[in-house]
C-alpha cells in the first residue's frame, strides 16, 4: 500500500503550529471563534444535565476530546482556503458540511471516509468509559456515583494508587488513539485516500518524529484540559487555534505532492 511520504520537522514545530492556528483566528476570527462557541456551549450544557452523574459527565469529557478532530472540519477547510488564498465565509463552511454524497464522473468526492473515522474514534471513546468504569468500580473502596466522590474516594485517597493507575491505563488507550487520529483528518478531508490509509500516515508520522508528535500531543490535551476545567470558556479560543494548528501540522508533516486532491481549488479572491 502507498503512503504519502513523511517531511522533516524540527522538535520545537508544534509550537510553531499553535502560533500558526492563532494567525488563522485573527483571519476571520468571528466563524473561527464560532466554533469554540458552539464547543462551550455544548460542553457547559451536557455539564448542567450531568453535573451529579460522574459516568455521565466522564462520558461527555472523553466524547469531547476523541471525536474533536472530526468536529474540527470546518477548521481545517478554513485553514486550507486561507492557505490556497480563496474565500473563507458561511458559504464554504456550509459546502465543506453538505458534500457527504456529492458524486462527480461517477467517482465519489464525498467526505464518507470521515464518518467512517469519525465513528472508529467514537468506538474508541466508548471503549475507554466502559473501562474505565470497571476499572473504578471493582476497584474502589466505595461506590462511585458522582464527580466528588470520584476526587476524594480516588483522586485524594492515600491508601491506594487508583488514580495513578487510572491514569495510566488513560494514557496507554489514549496513545493509539492519537498516533491514528493527529493527521489523520485534515489529510482525509484534502486528499483522494481511504481511511486506512490515512491512519497508517498517521502512525507512520508518529513513529517518524515521536518526540514532537509526544510534546504536540502533551499540547493538545493541556489546552484541552484547560479550556474544560475553565467551566468550557477557554474552549472557545482552544478549539479553533488546535483545529486550525492542527491543519498547520498536517501540512508540515505529510508529503502530498504526489497525492491528488479531494476538491479542486476555487478561484482565488
Amino acid at each position: 500500500m502507498n503512503l504519502p511520504g513523511v517531511l522533516p520537522i524540527d522538535g520545537q514545530q508544534p509550537l510553531f503550529w499553535l502560533y500558526l492556528g492563532l494567525k488563522d483566528i485573527c483571519h476571520s476570527p468571528w466563524l473561527s471563534l464560532a466554533h469554540g462557541l458552539v464547543m462551550a456551549l455544548c460542553g457547559g450544557l451536557i455539564t448542567w444535565l450531568a453535573h451529579d452523574r460522574f459516568w455521565l459527565l466522564a462520558s461527555a469529557v472523553s466524547g469531547f476530546l476523541v471525536v474533536a478532530p472530526v468536529l474540527a472540519t470546518s477548521l481545517y477547510a478554513m485553514s486550507r482556503a486561507i492557505e490556497r488564498n480563496e474565500a473563507v465565509n458561511l458559504q464554504l463552511l456550509f459546502k465543506t458540511w453538505t458534500q457527504w454524497q456529492t458524486l462527480q464522473n461517477n467517482e465519489p468526492v464525498s467526505y464518507w471516509c470521515l464518518v467512517r473515522f469519525g465513528l472508529l474514534l467514537a468506538f474508541a471513546g466508548t471503549g475507554w468509559v466502559l473501562t474505565s468504569s470497571a476499572l473504578i468500580t471493582l476497584l474502589a473502596p466505595v461506590p462511585i456515583h458522582t464527580p466528588m466522590d470520584f476526587i476524594r474516594h480516588v483522586v485524594l485517597s492515600r491508601k491506594s494508587y487508583l488514580f495513578e493507575l487510572w491514569l495510566m491505563l488513560g494514557g496507554l488507550m489514549a496513545a493509539p488513539v492519537f498516533a491514528s487520529s493527529v493527521v489523520a483528518m485534515p489529510l482525509l478531508l484534502d486528499r483522494k485516500l481511504n481511511t486506512l490509509q490515512a491512519v497508517l500516515t498517521s502512525w507512520k508520522v508518529v513513529l517518524t518524529h515521536p518526540l514532537p508528535m509526544a510534546l504536540w500531543a502533551f499540547l493538545i490535551m493541556g489546552l484541552s484540559m484547560m479550556g474544560i476545567l475553565s467551566l468550557f470558556i477557554g474552549l472557545i479560543v482552544i478549539v479553533p487555534m488546535l483545529g486550525h494548528a492542527s491543519w498547520h501540522a498536517y501540512r508540515d508533516l505529510v508529503d502530498t505532492h504526489d497525492v491528488p486532491e479531494r476538491m479542486p481549488r476555487q478561484e482565488a479572491v
